[in-house]
């Protein structure tokens, strides 16, 4: 299964998906408009290891709401994520059972490869 998990509105997914030639083999879900279902997280947290690891804490709302403040627990992560779209570190994209979380240079690099398109 191929799967990016993005917002549209975020200038650096539309970015990364056009580096994974446009998005084409993959199906996408933009997470505002098609939450993410309690069956898709936990999909993502079995290959991701933990919730934390797919939670953002560059998200506004993290500072807002006080949460830099607090000791989170891997269920407070999962509510978070699954009540506001923001704290999913995006773009999650899977790629035959392998996940790549977020938009740093090596990860996006090591889902080029993964999806057996050039760097």
């Amino acid at each position: 299964m191929r799967k990016i998990y993005y917002l549209s509105t975020c200038s650096t997914c539309q970015k990364i998906i056009a580096g994974l030639g446009g998005g084409r083999g993959f199906e996408l879900q933009d997470i505002k408009a098609a939450p993410i279902t309690p069956e898709q997280l936990d999909a993502m947290k079995a290959l991701a290891g933990s919730y934390e690891a797919l939670f953002s804490r560059r998200a506004l709302k993290f500072r807002a709401m006080g949460l830099h403040e607090k000791a989170l627990s891997e269920g407070d992560y999962r509510q978070l994520i699954l009540e506001e779209y923001t704290f999913l570190k995006r773009p999650v994209i899977l790629i035959d059972g392998q996940i790549f979380v977020g938009n740093a240079k090596k990860t996006v690099e090591a889902a080029k490869e993964a999806a057996g398109l050039p760097g």
